[in-house]
């Protein structure tokens, strides 16, 4: 029963994120599509925005696949948590924990669902499991975390150079 505990929320939120990519990349689902993401990246101050728009729009296509498939499932969930760290530093952020007032409770959850895979595994349903593939799984989405943090925050510097620092958060001087 394990096993299948492991199943539902992995195939779940693959296929939301494998959605989510669709959206980024072509416009299904009412997505704005590579021109609708690479207007919103540019509107956040992340440059260069197209080839990042359609590295996050694979990121989420690939990654939720891969994540639902249970395929080099501690590299999906290192990438979707990467997508969500971003999402996090760029939206979510200044508007609070909850995703009502369009908070970072939501991204949050899904970067806790991906260090459970990252950390765990996929079960025994999934590919990583039928053909025998083994992954140093902690070393593997840990490494992959890293990476994510590094890029989110030099993304992030790079928007706050390019606008000036009228988005960095405020100083009080006493």
């Amino acid at each position: 029963m394990i096993d299948i505990a492991y199943l539902i929320p992995r195939v779940i939120i693959g296929l939301l994120f494998l959605g989510h990519g669709l959206q980024k990349l072509t416009g299904w689902f009412g997505g704005g599509g590579i021109s609708g993401t690479t207007a919103f990246f540019e509107k956040l101050g992340i440059y260069p925005s197209g080839p990042w728009a359609v590295i996050a729009g694979l990121g989420e296509l690939l990654g939720g696949l891969a994540l639902a498939l249970g395929l080099a499932t501690p590299l999906a969930a290192a990438v979707l948590s990467a997508v969500m760290l971003t999402a996090i530093v760029f939206v979510h952020l200044p508007n609070g924990i909850w995703v009502a007032r369009g908070g970072l409770e939501y991204p949050l959850v899904v970067i806790a669902v991906g260090a459970f895979f990252g950390l765990a595994g996929a079960g025994q349903y999934a590919l990583d499991a039928y053909w025998h593939l083994t992954w140093p799984t902690p070393e593997t989405y840990l490494i992959g975390l890293i990476v994510a943090v590094i890029i989110a925050a030099a993304l992030r510097l790079v928007a706050l150079w390019r606008t000036g620092s009228q988005h960095a958060p405020a100083h009080r001087t006493a």
